[in-house]
């Protein structure tokens, strides 16, 4: 039986995956070592992925909404390395306090304007600009290739182990049935010994349907559910990357970026209540009364916002009782406004246009009616898909950080500026919000909103401290979030 043992422990430790192994190494295993001067570029490579890959080509190279960025290091060496932290932190000031490297930098990219990361340490640009050198070096898989001359170990990509799981599950079940029938067969003979001429042995059939096989059953199947339900409670909102299909196609890089259009013009509620909103039509409209084609999609989704709210571009009039209109008028209105606008571009109704026609049409349909109610009125506010969605019980004031905290859009949102469909850019988790509290310096001056926090004020008047990190202010108290 001892011999059973061993060999089975043996046995599942080998068919256990590398990782698996490496968790239960001793501890005198060798770790990976340090990159060479501090570097890490594992951690430069996910800080770069995360928050400048968005403008910045990969390759380091090749222009993209941003310049190359490899030899930066190189094109600032003429000013301390202090400069380029400010510059990565916050652009836009260092180019109105007229340094010459920033102006000559917006000189040559502007009117693009480079987002701000505030909440970035200066070990974690160090990463990014190491992560940098090493693709502009040893091209695009730095950190396998270059991992003897940086000191940095690959982290390779985990392997799917789904099936050896599955083997293993396969392997134990097998081994409790032989140990129960050895148990069996074990209490036979005992009761034998012992003189009972009744003694029988169990079949298999009566071993797995005995209590104690159906209450371990019943009890695995608990801790599973509970650990799949708490597991997923975790999860609820981690969707970094989440990029769903709109009702309408609304491009933030045409509207943010190459318009200018500031973030609080449309999400209004930021700088003043909990929720930043999402713009009613309403909004759309002060522009959109004059603008009617659109420079990407033509006429194709400006009109399902006048479709929403009763506009009809025929007239540049409202709608009297568009609520009560019926679906039959509303269609004859718009395949006007879409064939008026093909001849008035092409000259003539073609076949080409009859198509255009109808398609642009049935995509008002498909984007306005809600198919699973049943409600196929195309009068009402635009359904849009929610992006963002943190637990019920997380408190997050958009005001609070906007207005008082001064912190940009982009800290949270990424660069939505060069988003064509805009995605959940950060993971919005627990941990990732307390790290940006521990990081993040409060801005004291001239804002009334901290004059409350007069010793703070006076350390700093006095020269006896530097900063103060939202952390230092009650940043990372329970309360504040779970109140």
């Amino acid at each position: 039986m001892l011999r059973c043992f061993l060999l089975t422990g043996f046995l599942l430790l080998h068919l256990l995956p590398v990782s698996a192994q490496d968790a239960v190494a001793p501890a005198t295993a060798s770790a990976a070592p340090a990159a060479s001067e501090g570097v890490d570029i594992a951690a430069g490579k996910t800080l770069f992925k995360n928050q400048c890959a968005s403008c910045h080509n990969k390759n380091m190279k090749d222009k993209l909404t941003g310049p190359a960025l490899g030899g930066v290091q190189e094109r600032w060496a003429a000013y301390p390395k202090t400069d380029l932290y400010s510059w990565i932190r916050n652009s836009q000031a260092m180019i109105t306090s007229g340094h010459p490297k920033a102006v000559e930098l917006w000189n040559t990219w502007k009117p693009t304007i480079m987002t701000n990361f505030t909440s970035l340490t200066d070990t974690e640009i160090d990463n990014i600009l190491g992560y940098i050198q090493d693709v502009h070096v040893n091209g695009s898989n730095p950190v396998s290739t270059a991992g003897a001359t940086t000191g940095t170990t690959a982290t390779p990509k985990p392997a799917d182990n789904t099936n050896l799981y599955i083997l293993l599950t396969g392997i134990l079940v097998l081994l409790a049935i032989i140990l129960s029938r050895i148990l069996s067969n074990l209490n036979f003979m005992v009761q034998v010994s012992e003189g009972n001429t009744d003694a029988r042995r169990k079949t298999l059939v009566e071993i797995l349907t005995g209590k104690g096989v159906i209450g371990f059953i019943l009890f695995s199947l608990v801790v599973l559910g509970g650990y799949t339900t708490v597991n997923n409670a975790i999860n609820l909102g981690r969707q970094q990357g989440y990029k769903p299909t709109q009702p309408i196609k609304f491009s933030h890089a045409t509207h943010a970026g190459l318009h200018k259009i500031d973030c609080q013009y449309c999400h209004d509620g930021a700088r003043r209540s909990k929720q930043s909103v999402i713009p009613a039509a309403n909004t759309c409209m002060n522009c959109h009364k004059a603008i009617k084609v659109g420079s990407q999609y033509g006429t194709a989704e400006i009109s399902k916002i006048y479709a929403s709210i009763g506009y009809n571009p025929n007239t540049d009039q409202y709608i009297e009782n568009y609520d009560q209109m019926s679906k039959a008028k509303i269609e004859r209105i718009f395949k006007k406004w879409f064939a008026d606008t093909y001849v008035q571009d092409k000259g003539t109704l073609d076949d080409e246009g009859e198509a255009l026609i109808e398609n642009q049409w049935e995509a008002i349909v498909t984007s306005l009616t809600d198919n699973k109610s049943g409600d196929y009125k195309i009068q009402g506010p635009i359904e849009w898909v929610r992006i963002h969605n943190l637990p019920d019980h997380a408190y997050f004031n958009h005001a609070q950080h906007v207005t008082v905290g001064k912190v940009a859009c982009q800290n949270c949102h990424g660069p939505v500026q060069t988003m064509e469909e805009v995605q959940q850019f950060t993971p919005l988790s627990m941990g990732w919000c307390i790290n940006c509290h521990r990081k993040t310096e409060v801005k004291f001056s001239d804002n009334p909103y901290y004059k409350s926090y007069e010793r703070m004020h006076k350390q700093m008047a006095k020269g006896e401290r530097e900063k103060v990190t939202v952390e230092e202010i009650g940043g990372l108290e329970c309360q504040k979030c779970h109140y």
